[in-house]
């Protein structure tokens, strides 16, 4: 398994843009945790506004999968996203030992 790091860019007014479509992107959410996909996502707390999702899988298809199928994305919320892989080799979840 390999982590794999989903980031969102949002637009200036994505807080007008959200509100209508949380609950799904939640609900989207909680769907990959129950699936063992998702690990941790949040957005960050300073501008410029973001979000990042990370994802433990084998490939990266899985957070792209999400990405593409997300309300956030397909409502315009997020106005641009990718992924890194990122290889984590300290702390009890790191995937890489050393």
């Amino acid at each position: 398994m390999k982590h794999f790091v989903l980031f969102y860019e949002y637009p200036a007014d994505f807080r007008d843009k959200r509100a209508p479509h949380r609950a799904a992107h939640i609900a989207h959410a909680g769907a990959a945790v129950a699936r063992g996909e998702l690990e941790l996502g949040g957005a960050f707390a300073e501008d410029p506004p973001g979000g990042m999702l990370i994802f433990k899988a084998e490939i990266a298809a899985p957070a792209e999968a999400f990405a593409r199928a997300d309300p956030y994305v397909q409502n315009g919320v997020v106005s641009a996203w990718h992924v890194r892989e990122w290889t984590t080799v300290v702390g009890p979840g790191a995937l890489t030992k050393l």
